[in-house]
C-alpha cells in the first residue's frame, strides 16, 4: 500500500462550548441527555460548587457526589454503583483531571454519554478519550482508551481565572508536550490513538498549540494571578484543553508522557502535577534528541513561566542511581509510548537526559 493510501484517522468531542458563564448552561445540557444526572464533583471544589450547581440545577435534575481520591478502579466501580442507584441517564464530571477520567470510565462502563466541566486548565484530559488509571499508591497503573470523547466539554473560563495559576501552568507544559510528541509520531509514522497515523489536521493543530502557548502563555499567567478573563487567557485555555487534547490524541504521544509515568514511580512525585512532570518529560526528550537550540528555548520559556526544569523542583532532591533507574525502567518498559520516537531509544538514555536535570 503506498504512503497516500494509508488509512488515517482523528478523534473529537462530541460538542465543545468555552466561555465566562459556561456552567449556567449545565442544566439544558442534562436536560437534553437525560432526566437525571450523576456529577462527580471534585472533592477539592465540592464546598465552593456545590451551592452554585444546586442554584442552576432544576430541581430532581442531579445527585451529587463528592469525588476524594485517585482515578482508580476502586473509585470508577464505587461511582458506577452510585450512578446505577439513582437510576442516572447521564454521568457528569466537575473538578480536575483525576474526577473527568473517573467520570468517562463511569459513562463507558455504564453506557451512558459523559459531559466533562473542567474548574482547572490543568491538562489536556477534558477533551479526551482517556481516562489515566492510578494505584491507591498512586503510581500510574494504566492508561484506559476509551472508545469514544465525551459527549460535551463546558469550559466556564470565569472559574478557571479564578483557579491558582500554577495550575494554567501546569496546563501549559502538558500542551506544549502536545507538538514534540505528535512531531515525533509524525516523523516516525507512529500510531495516534486511534491506532492510526494521523491526518495532517492532527500535526496542524499540533503546531498551533506550541505557537498559541509561546505566544500567549506568560501573558495569560498574569491575568490568572489577577483573576482576570482576557483573550489571552482564553486562548491559552482553549490550546490546554481543546488544541493539546485534540493534538495528542489524534497525532501521538512519546518521550514527555512516558517519562512522566516513569518520574509517578516515585513517591517523592506524587503532590506535584500531571503537567510539572510532563515539563521535565519534554526537556528529558529534547535533551535525548540533542537538539539543544530547541531545548534552550523551551527551558527559556519555562522558566519564564515558572515552571520545574530541574528534578529537584518536582521533589527529587535526593538524586541516586537507582531512582534514574525505576524512572528510565518504567518509560522505558515493552511496548511503551516512548519507542514512538522516530531514532532509538534506551534506558541509558533517560538516564543521561535526566542526569543533566539534576
Amino acid at each position: 500500500m503506498s504512503a497516500g493510501n494509508v488509512l488515517k484517522g482523528i478523534r473529537f468531542p462530541g460538542r465543545y462550548i468555552q466561555g465566562p458563564g459556561a456552567l449556567e448552561r449545565l442544566d439544558r445540557e442534562i436536560e437534553g441527555f437525560a432526566p437525571h444526572a450523576l456529577i462527580l464533583l471534585d472533592a477539592g471544589v465540592y464546598d465552593r460548587f456545590a451551592p452554585e450547581l444546586q442554584s442552576h440545577l432544576a430541581e430532581g435534575r442531579a445527585t451529587l457526589v463528592r469525588f476524594a481520591g485517585e482515578c482508580s478502579l476502586d473509585a470508577i466501580a464505587e461511582a458506577g454503583a452510585q450512578a446505577r442507584e439513582v437510576s442516572a441517564g447521564v454521568i457528569v464530571g466537575m473538578g480536575g483531571g483525576k474526577a473527568l477520567d473517573t467520570a468517562k470510565s463511569v459513562a463507558d462502563d455504564l453506557s451512558l454519554p459523559v459531559v466533562i466541566v473542567p474548574t482547572i486548565a490543568a491538562s489536556d484530559a477534558p477533551c479526551s478519550a482517556l481516562s489515566v488509571v492510578y494505584n491507591p499508591d498512586g503510581s500510574v497503573s494504566h492508561d484506559r482508551f476509551l472508545p469514544r470523547n465525551p459527549d460535551l466539554v463546558l469550559v466556564d473560563t470565569a472559574i478557571i481565572a479564578k483557579a491558582p495559576p500554577r495550575f494554567l501552568a501546569a496546563g501549559i507544559a502538558d500542551a506544549l508536550a502536545t507538538w514534540y510528541e505528535a512531531a515525533s509520531c509524525e516523523r516516525s509514522g507512529a500510531n495516534n490513538c486511534l491506532g492510526l497515523p494521523g491526518i495532517s489536521l492532527a500535526y496542524t493543530i499540533a503546531a498551533t498549540c506550541r505557537e498559541t502557548i509561546m505566544t500567549c502563555g506568560v501573558e495569560a499567567l498574569a491575568d490568572c494571578a489577577r483573576g482576570e478573563v482576557s483573550p489571552a487567557l482564553e486562548s491559552i485555555v482553549e490550546a490546554n484543553i481543546l488544541l493539546s487534547g485534540l493534538g495528542f490524541e489524534s497525532g501521538g504521544v512519546a518521550t514527555a508522557h512516558a517519562v512522566h509515568h516513569g518520574l509517578s514511580q516515585l513517591d517523592e512525585v506524587h503532590h506535584y502535577l500531571h503537567g510539572e512532570k510532563v515539563a521535565i518529560g519534554i526537556l528529558t526528550g529534547l535533551l535525548m534528541q540533542g537538539d539543544m537550540d530547541e531545548y534552550d528555548r523551551v527551558r527559556t520559556f519555562m522558566l519564564r513561566a515558572g515552571l520545574p526544569t530541574h528534578l529537584a523542583e518536582i521533589g527529587i532532591v535526593d538524586v541516586t542511581p537507582e531512582k534514574l533507574s525505576i524512572i528510565a525502567e518504567r518509560a522505558c518498559r515493552p511496548g511503551e509510548i516512548i519507542y514512538n520516537e522516530p531514532g532509538p531509544v534506551t534506558r541509558e538514555m533517560v538516564i543521561r537526559a535526566l542526569e543533566q536535570l539534576v
